[in-house]
């Protein structure tokens, strides 16, 4: 096996390993992905400061999100059908997260359940949902969430009706996978993951299989799924959402400063500022480029993470030194799962806390929790100026 020292050398390992579908599902955007694409070439627009004559001995990359301590501010991303991406795949992701002293951040839409994930790892994890029209489902959902003893809870809210993503219709995405000629052909050429699947009971929505009203297999599912997301969501109905939960809430989907401050109002512990990887609203602004307004809106009266667009150890950087508390990524762990399983997801974290550790030394400072934007270059109207 050749060298793997970047996130792109994982993501091509993992282009070959995983059925077309899947890695559709993972490297793709809604529409003409104009947000897809600006979520990662937004950050190269920012420049560093390089500091020299500075003492960097004794570093430090560890600080804390939403009051628990991390080895890095950088947590996994909730990421639907991880399961399908290599085999028992939650479970893999959250092992490696928790080995490294992460958070890992389970999906509702997960093949491998809560109870799966709590069985299988020893430390608290953060559960994300939807906001879903079956509200028995989502009140039992909590439940079992508590009964895990899951730290956090994370509510995705820019997802009431789905962007269109033209591969994964085109692919026929679901999971099971849809057996066409050409899925199963593609299929039989990946004898790696092929092999995993057939070792595996978990290829399923099992948070939701035998849990929903109705839902007990693949077609019943299917129905469930399309009518499953609540169109009228509203921000009483999070405030609803944030008295069933004890633990810290954080909110996931933000990027205008109007809804961050909403967010406050609900009584949130933490905001994500997200456009769901580029995957929703085709067009929205990249999340590092909506970053400077919501911090400069609610930054000292809430808990700022950012999501989109994460590839690099450099990207974290940025993103904390704007005033970030903690990134969340998502791709970049799962180019890793696919490409090697937990061993994968591991090498995704050595590699962007290595880049994050020696980028902030080398802008002279030594503690990430030191970072501001001194040590960015900022090119003029980066947050935008836009006709009212």
């Amino acid at each position: 096996m050749p060298a793997i020292t970047c996130i792109e050398d994982l993501r091509r390992l993992y282009e070959r390993r995983v059925p077309r579908m899947f890695y559709d599902y993972a490297e793709t955007g809604s529409w003409t992905e104009q947000t897809f694409r600006e979520n990662t070439t937004d950050f190269q627009k920012i420049y560093l400061r390089q500091r020299v004559a500075v003492d960097m001995a004794g570093r430090s990359t560890a600080t804390q999100m939403v009051g628990q301590d991390v080895s890095m501010p950088v947590a996994l991303a909730p990421v639907g059908l991880t399961g399908m991406q290599c085999a028992d795949g939650e479970i893999k992701a959250a092992r490696a997260a928790e080995k490294f002293g992460v958070p890992f951040t389970l999906s509702t839409l997960s093949i491998c359940s809560i109870e799966d994930v709590a069985e299988n790892t020893s430390k608290p994890f953060w559960f994300q949902v939807y906001t879903l029209r079956d509200e028995d489902f989502m009140k039992r959902l909590f439940e079992r969430a508590k009964a895990a003893k899951c730290s956090a809870l994370v509510i995705t809210v820019d997802l009431q009706m789905m962007g269109q993503r033209h591969k994964d219709i085109k692919n026929g995405l679901s999971a099971p996978p849809k057996l066409t000629l050409k899925s199963v052909a593609n299929m039989a050429t990946k004898v790696q993951w092929g092999l995993g699947m057939l070792g595996t009971k978990r290829r399923e929505f099992r948070n939701v299989v035998g849990h929903a009203s109705g839902v007990s297999d693949a077609s019943s599912l299917t129905k469930w799924t399309a009518e499953a997301f609540d169109p009228s969501l509203d921000w009483e109905k999070i405030r609803e959402f944030r008295k069933m939960w004890d633990g810290p809430v954080i909110i996931k989907g933000i990027i205008d400063p109007r809804d961050a401050k909403e967010a406050v109002n609900v009584g949130a512990d933490a905001i994500v500022v997200s456009n769901h990887g580029g995957r929703q609203l085709d067009g929205a602004l990249s999340s590092i480029r909506a970053l400077p307004e919501i911090m400069d809106a609610v930054g000292d009266k809430i808990e700022v993470h950012l999501d989109s667009g994460i590839r690099t150890g450099q990207d974290i950087l940025k993103a904390v030194s704007m005033g970030a508390k903690g990134v969340m990524i998502g791709r970049s762990f799962v180019y890793g799962l696919g490409a090697m399983g937990e061993d994968g997801v591991t090498k995704a974290l050595e590699i962007l806390h290595k880049e994050l550790d020696t980028s902030m030394a080398l802008c002279g400072r030594r503690d990430v929790k030191t970072l501001d934007r001194d040590i960015l270059m900022i090119p003029e109207g980066f947050s935008g100026r836009w006709e009212s």
